[in-house]
Protein backbone atom coordinates (compact mmCIF):
# COMPACT_ATOMS: atom_id res chain seq x y z
CA UNK A 1 0.00 0.00 0.00
CA UNK A 2 2.45 2.04 1.11
CA UNK A 3 4.56 1.69 -2.36
CA UNK A 4 1.33 2.12 -4.28
CA UNK A 5 0.68 5.67 -2.51
CA UNK A 6 4.41 6.70 -3.11
CA UNK A 7 3.79 5.64 -7.20
CA UNK A 8 0.81 8.12 -7.06
CA UNK A 9 2.59 11.16 -5.78
CA UNK A 10 5.16 10.86 -7.68
CA UNK A 11 3.39 10.47 -10.70
CA UNK A 12 0.76 13.45 -9.60
CA UNK A 13 4.52 15.48 -9.24
CA UNK A 14 5.15 14.45 -12.19
CA UNK A 15 2.50 15.76 -13.84
CA UNK A 16 2.20 19.04 -12.42
CA UNK A 17 5.92 19.60 -12.98
CA UNK A 18 5.45 19.35 -16.50
CA UNK A 19 2.45 22.15 -16.20
CA UNK A 20 5.47 24.14 -14.81
CA UNK A 21 7.59 23.40 -17.26
CA UNK A 22 5.12 24.79 -20.09
CA UNK A 23 4.22 27.97 -18.42
CA UNK A 24 7.76 28.73 -17.99
CA UNK A 25 8.22 28.39 -21.81
CA UNK A 26 5.39 29.77 -22.82
CA UNK A 27 7.06 32.96 -20.89
CA UNK A 28 10.51 31.98 -22.28
CA UNK A 29 11.23 31.42 -18.94
CA UNK A 30 14.61 29.62 -17.94
CA UNK A 31 14.19 27.64 -14.38
CA UNK A 32 16.89 26.28 -12.31
CA UNK A 33 16.91 23.96 -9.28
CA UNK A 34 19.38 25.01 -7.06
CA UNK A 35 20.26 22.14 -4.10
CA UNK A 36 22.74 21.13 -1.56
CA UNK A 37 22.96 20.84 1.88
CA UNK A 38 22.28 23.08 5.04
CA UNK A 39 25.27 25.60 5.29
CA UNK A 40 26.61 24.62 1.87
CA UNK A 41 25.79 28.56 0.93
CA UNK A 42 22.89 28.39 -1.86
CA UNK A 43 22.12 31.74 -0.95
CA UNK A 44 25.11 33.12 -0.71
CA UNK A 45 25.59 32.11 -4.54
CA UNK A 46 22.11 33.53 -5.17
CA UNK A 47 23.29 36.82 -3.71
CA UNK A 48 26.84 37.42 -5.69
CA UNK A 49 24.65 35.97 -8.84
CA UNK A 50 22.29 38.53 -8.48
CA UNK A 51 25.05 41.48 -8.12
CA UNK A 52 26.46 40.06 -11.33
CA UNK A 53 23.78 39.74 -13.21
CA UNK A 54 22.11 42.91 -12.56
CA UNK A 55 20.81 45.21 -15.30
CA UNK A 56 21.47 41.91 -17.36
CA UNK A 57 18.90 38.78 -17.37
CA UNK A 58 15.51 39.35 -15.31
CA UNK A 59 15.91 36.86 -12.48
CA UNK A 60 13.29 35.96 -10.05
CA UNK A 61 13.55 33.51 -6.91
CA UNK A 62 11.08 30.75 -4.88
CA UNK A 63 12.63 30.42 -1.86
CA UNK A 64 12.37 27.07 0.09
CA UNK A 65 12.83 26.89 3.90
CA UNK A 66 10.81 24.94 6.47
CA UNK A 67 10.02 27.92 8.36
CA UNK A 68 10.77 31.35 8.19
CA UNK A 69 11.53 34.40 5.12
CA UNK A 70 14.78 35.25 6.24
CA UNK A 71 16.35 34.01 2.71
CA UNK A 72 13.97 35.41 0.78
CA UNK A 73 14.28 38.88 2.70
CA UNK A 74 17.63 38.66 1.60
CA UNK A 75 17.65 38.34 -1.77
CA UNK A 76 14.13 40.54 -2.02
CA UNK A 77 17.03 43.89 -1.55
CA UNK A 78 18.45 43.48 -4.97
CA UNK A 79 15.55 44.38 -6.07
CA UNK A 80 13.80 41.14 -7.72
CA UNK A 81 10.51 39.03 -7.09
CA UNK A 82 11.55 36.94 -4.15
CA UNK A 83 8.79 34.36 -3.09
CA UNK A 84 9.20 32.57 0.22
CA UNK A 85 8.16 28.69 0.47
CA UNK A 86 7.88 27.86 4.75
CA UNK A 87 6.78 24.30 4.29
CA UNK A 88 5.77 24.25 7.30
CA UNK A 89 2.48 24.76 6.07
CA UNK A 90 2.62 21.48 4.40
CA UNK A 91 3.50 19.40 6.95
CA UNK A 92 7.19 20.58 7.35
CA UNK A 93 8.13 18.78 3.93
CA UNK A 94 11.36 18.11 3.72
CA UNK A 95 11.81 19.34 -0.19
CA UNK A 96 9.86 21.66 -2.58
CA UNK A 97 7.47 19.87 -5.13
CA UNK A 98 5.69 20.94 -8.05
CA UNK A 99 2.73 21.81 -6.84
CA UNK A 100 3.97 24.33 -4.17
CA UNK A 101 6.12 25.87 -7.01
CA UNK A 102 3.12 26.35 -9.07
CA UNK A 103 1.42 27.92 -6.00
CA UNK A 104 4.42 30.28 -5.50
CA UNK A 105 4.36 31.09 -9.54
CA UNK A 106 0.56 32.83 -8.93
CA UNK A 107 2.72 35.53 -6.96
CA UNK A 108 5.27 35.84 -9.53
CA UNK A 109 4.85 38.32 -12.63
CA UNK A 110 5.97 36.48 -15.13
CA UNK A 111 6.10 38.44 -18.14
CA UNK A 112 9.42 39.34 -19.38
CA UNK A 113 11.02 37.15 -16.61
CA UNK A 114 13.97 35.47 -18.34
CA UNK A 115 15.88 33.22 -15.11
CA UNK A 116 14.04 31.96 -12.38
CA UNK A 117 15.97 30.14 -9.58
CA UNK A 118 14.55 28.04 -7.26
CA UNK A 119 16.23 27.54 -3.96
CA UNK A 120 15.53 24.17 -2.56
CA UNK A 121 15.29 22.69 0.94
CA UNK A 122 18.96 22.30 2.45
CA UNK A 123 18.61 18.25 2.12
CA UNK A 124 20.60 15.90 -0.29
CA UNK A 125 17.84 13.45 -0.24
CA UNK A 126 14.43 14.17 -0.56
CA UNK A 127 14.74 17.38 -2.96
CA UNK A 128 16.40 14.77 -5.97
CA UNK A 129 13.23 12.61 -5.66
CA UNK A 130 10.89 15.63 -7.00
CA UNK A 131 10.84 17.01 -10.25
CA UNK A 132 9.30 20.52 -10.08
CA UNK A 133 9.76 21.27 -13.78
CA UNK A 134 12.73 22.86 -13.79
CA UNK A 135 15.37 23.15 -17.05
CA UNK A 136 18.62 22.56 -14.99
CA UNK A 137 19.47 20.85 -11.93
CA UNK A 138 22.87 22.30 -9.71
CA UNK A 139 24.18 20.83 -6.59
CA UNK A 140 25.82 22.92 -4.82
CA UNK A 141 28.29 21.39 -2.16
CA UNK A 142 31.20 23.04 -0.28
CA UNK A 143 34.77 22.63 1.18
CA UNK A 144 33.49 22.19 4.46
CA UNK A 145 31.43 19.09 3.76
CA UNK A 146 34.06 16.87 3.19
CA UNK A 147 34.61 15.07 -0.30
CA UNK A 148 32.68 12.30 0.74
CA UNK A 149 29.21 13.77 0.22
CA UNK A 150 28.73 12.68 -3.63
CA UNK A 151 29.19 9.05 -2.83
CA UNK A 152 27.30 8.42 0.34
CA UNK A 153 24.03 10.86 -1.28
CA UNK A 154 24.61 9.63 -4.69
CA UNK A 155 21.23 10.20 -5.98
CA UNK A 156 21.23 13.79 -5.37
CA UNK A 157 24.43 14.11 -7.69
CA UNK A 158 23.71 11.42 -10.41
CA UNK A 159 20.71 13.85 -11.38
CA UNK A 160 23.07 16.81 -11.27
CA UNK A 161 23.73 19.15 -14.80
CA UNK A 162 25.94 21.17 -13.14
CA UNK A 163 27.93 20.73 -9.51
CA UNK A 164 29.32 23.70 -7.83
CA UNK A 165 31.63 23.63 -5.15
CA UNK A 166 31.68 26.17 -3.18
CA UNK A 167 33.67 28.27 -0.36
CA UNK A 168 37.04 27.80 -2.31
CA UNK A 169 38.21 30.76 -0.25
CA UNK A 170 38.80 28.50 2.72
CA UNK A 171 41.00 25.77 0.78
CA UNK A 172 43.84 26.88 2.50
CA UNK A 173 43.00 27.54 5.84
CA UNK A 174 41.47 23.47 5.73
CA UNK A 175 43.45 22.09 4.06
CA UNK A 176 40.97 20.49 1.37
CA UNK A 177 41.37 17.99 -1.04
CA UNK A 178 39.61 19.49 -3.63
CA UNK A 179 40.57 16.96 -5.83
CA UNK A 180 39.53 13.75 -4.14
CA UNK A 181 36.10 15.90 -4.04
CA UNK A 182 35.79 16.24 -8.03
CA UNK A 183 37.14 12.76 -7.96
CA UNK A 184 34.26 11.50 -5.78
CA UNK A 185 31.60 13.52 -8.26
CA UNK A 186 32.88 12.22 -11.32
CA UNK A 187 32.52 8.52 -9.79
CA UNK A 188 29.09 9.64 -9.30
CA UNK A 189 28.57 11.22 -12.74
CA UNK A 190 31.49 10.99 -15.06
CA UNK A 191 30.05 14.14 -17.42
CA UNK A 192 28.61 16.34 -14.81
CA UNK A 193 30.76 19.67 -15.17
CA UNK A 194 32.21 21.01 -11.86
CA UNK A 195 33.03 24.54 -11.18
CA UNK A 196 34.83 25.92 -7.69
CA UNK A 197 34.06 29.22 -6.57
CA UNK A 198 33.88 30.99 -3.50
CA UNK A 199 30.62 33.34 -3.48
CA UNK A 200 31.91 35.24 -0.63
CA UNK A 201 35.31 36.70 -2.51
CA UNK A 202 33.55 36.02 -5.82
CA UNK A 203 36.24 33.93 -7.26
CA UNK A 204 35.02 31.41 -10.10
CA UNK A 205 32.24 33.71 -9.88
CA UNK A 206 32.35 34.60 -13.88
CA UNK A 207 32.44 31.41 -14.95
CA UNK A 208 29.30 30.60 -13.18
CA UNK A 209 28.00 33.61 -14.68
CA UNK A 210 29.17 32.23 -18.08
CA UNK A 211 27.38 28.68 -17.84
CA UNK A 212 23.88 30.45 -16.58
CA UNK A 213 24.07 32.88 -19.92
CA UNK A 214 25.11 29.67 -22.33
CA UNK A 215 22.48 27.95 -20.79
CA UNK A 216 19.67 30.50 -21.24
CA UNK A 217 18.14 29.58 -24.35
CA UNK A 218 14.63 29.14 -23.99
CA UNK A 219 12.77 31.41 -26.63
CA UNK A 220 11.19 34.19 -25.63
CA UNK A 221 7.52 34.34 -26.70
CA UNK A 222 6.88 36.91 -30.19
Amino acid sequence: MKITLLKQLLEANENMAEENRQLFEEHGIRAVNLMGSPGCGKTALLEKTLELLAGDLQTAVIEGDVASTYDAERLAKFGIQAVQIATETFGGSCHLNARMIASALTHIHLKGLDLLFIENIGNLICPAAFNLGEHQRVVVTSLTEGPEKPLKYPVMFRGADLVVINKMDLKNRLQADTQQLIDNIKKIHPAVPVLELSAVTGEGCLSWIEWLRGKNTVEKPA
